[in-house]
């Protein structure tokens, strides 16, 4: 490990780090994506620490993002005396980290893109971020729609940091692939739809972010912007530059509670169906520092019915697309091996899975993987996440998570 010094005015206080932080010995005192909080929080680390210090290879990386996103402004024409006064974010650099990035997917870089995008009051700027978001989304989508499914489920599922951020990618994901694969809408409304989940709550995101991490109840006020959110995310999105008519009428409407078929409704209104249902999924999904999270299974079961207590078309169209064990969920097989899973199966119920656990309560080693359509291995349980002490290497999972050429029946 090779150590440099890192300037305090690098580290933005109440941002996601873009580096580890690290004293005079290496040892790690916030990992990469950390909130610092406070001013207060980051002097006091200081007092007892010292000197801070990043690894030269998160330096390297950091400065090569921050070197790309100097040369895009310049390319834009934007005037030097702007750019000399610009702040850059770990958010923007993690933009152009990912930027036309065609290889495996850096999730976290992703998380902060979206954090980002959130906060940008720049209609500009704005817009330009969302549709790269939208567009990595789409090709990882494309590319391991199981893998990506896998990595935004488990990071719901594991972490607060960047909660808005990452509900709002899973929202979106789930509602595009369910209009893709079972709804057969044109390309052009499954990107309309991915923007508006994306942008769903634009209206409370700092508020969304309190709340995960938050062990009181929403007091009064809180409660009033909640109720609020959707017409404030509307008339920021118009601000912001947004015109579809769709869009704003799906963001408006994607917390009405209008049980019933698709068809009658307005395309607005049916794909603000669809991000209410992918949105109640990923919430009973997602922990919060107040209450524990649902299994996948019984989130699933959530979206499923509607208010009537009837099959909902559009929860429906999301479980056929997400499997009763979506990827990223934990489950227990009848030979009393736990299992995550890490690839959707031919029918809702019998997804591919990979050993985490053995029969004899072990970690395993080496991942085995199982065809749950077999009476041998199928599931008999959904394990909640914080029952499962394992530590999950996600990069790993996500190679098993690809589609295997030579299993045409997955």
């Amino acid at each position: 490990m090779n150590l440099v010094t890192v300037s305090t005015d690098a580290i933005r206080i109440g941002f996601p780090l873009p580096f580890s932080l690290r004293d005079a010995g290496g040892v790690l005192l916030a990992p990469k994506g950390y909130v610092v909080r406070t001013q207060a929080d980051l002097e006091q680390v200081i007092l007892q620490r010292g000197q801070l210090f990043v690894d030269v290879a998160e330096s390297e990386a950091h400065r090569r993002a921050y070197v790309n996103q100097l040369r895009e402004l310049v390319q834009d024409n934007i005037p030097l005396g702007q750019i000399a006064e610009s702040q850059f974010s770990s958010f923007e650099m993690a933009s152009a980290r990912g930027k036309d990035n065609d290889g495996e997917p850096d999730w976290l870089a992703l998380q902060e893109q979206a954090h980002a995008m959130l906060r940008d009051k720049n209609p500009t700027s704005f817009l330009k971020r969302l549709d790269e978001l939208q567009r990595q989304l789409n090709r990882h989508a494309q590319r391991n729609p199981d893998g990506t499914l896998f990595a935004l489920t488990y990071l719901t599922s594991s972490e607060l940091r960047m909660y808005s951020a990452t509900h709002a990618m899973l929202v979106a994901l789930m509602c595009s692939l369910a209009a893709r694969e079972v709804l057969k809408w044109p390309e052009g409304q499954e990107t309309t739809l991915c923007k508006a989940a994306l942008t769903m709550n634009l209206g409370m995101t700092e508020l969304q972010d309190r709340l995960a991490q938050q062990k009181e109840p929403p007091n009064p006020e809180q409660r009033r912007q909640v109720e609020q959110h959707a017409i404030r995310s509307v008339v920021m999105l118009e601000q912001l530059g947004v015109t579809n008519q769709a869009w704003l009428e799906s963001v408006l409407d994607h917390h009405s509670k209008t049980p019933g078929p698709l068809l009658p409704r307005t395309l607005g209104q049916r794909m603000a169906r669809l991000i209410q249902r992918a949105d109640l999924f990923a919430a009973c999904l997602a922990p919060r520092a107040a209450r524990l999270p649902a299994t996948p299974a019984m989130a699933m079961q959530a979206c499923y019915f509607d208010e009537n207590r009837e099959i909902d078309e559009a929860g429906a169209a999301l479980v056929k697309t997400m499997g009763i064990y979506s990827p990223g969920s934990f489950v227990r097989l009848s030979t009393n091996e736990l299992a995550v899973v890490i690839r959707r199966g031919a029918n809702t119920t019998a997804p591919r899975v990979a050993i985490v656990v053995n029969r004899s309560g072990m970690p395993t080693v080496d991942f085995i993987v199982r065809d749950t359509r077999l009476p041998e291995f199928k599931i008999v349980a959904s394990v909640p996440h914080r029952e499962v002490k394992v530590k999950i290497n996600l990069e790993r999972m996500l190679a098993l998570s690809k589609p295997v050429a030579s299993d045409k029946s997955w």
